[in-house]
């Protein structure tokens, strides 16, 4: 995995549990409000994890979501008679063919 340009990857040699990385990760910093800070940390005690777990987890699931609604709206778009259908259809076509000469 490339890291992103500006982060700086580590690789953690902390032994076992969730805080040992296998491949390198950008460390980030976030600004959270105080209140949203003490819910993660929560839900990080709650779930035995980190904060960097909860926040990653939190993180893949929003965008797995998001792709599965991607996925889910490209096949009802090809269902539906190909990627132009619902979304113009051949109004390319009408412009060109009504187009006056220049």
């Amino acid at each position: 995995m490339e890291p992103v340009p500006g982060t700086i990857p580590v690789r953690s040699t902390a032994p076992g549990g969730n805080t040992g990385h296998t491949a390198p990760v950008a460390k980030v910093m976030v600004s959270l409000p105080d209140d949203l800070l003490r819910a993660v940390d929560a839900e990080a005690r709650r779930l035995r994890t980190t904060r960097s777990g909860v926040l990653r987890r939190l993180a893949e699931e929003l965008i797995g979501r998001r792709s599965g609604r991607r996925a889910e709206r490209m096949a009802e778009i090809e269902t539906a008679g190909g990627s132009g259908a619902g979304h113009g259809g051949r109004v390319a076509e009408l412009v060109k063919a009504t187009r006056p000469d220049l």
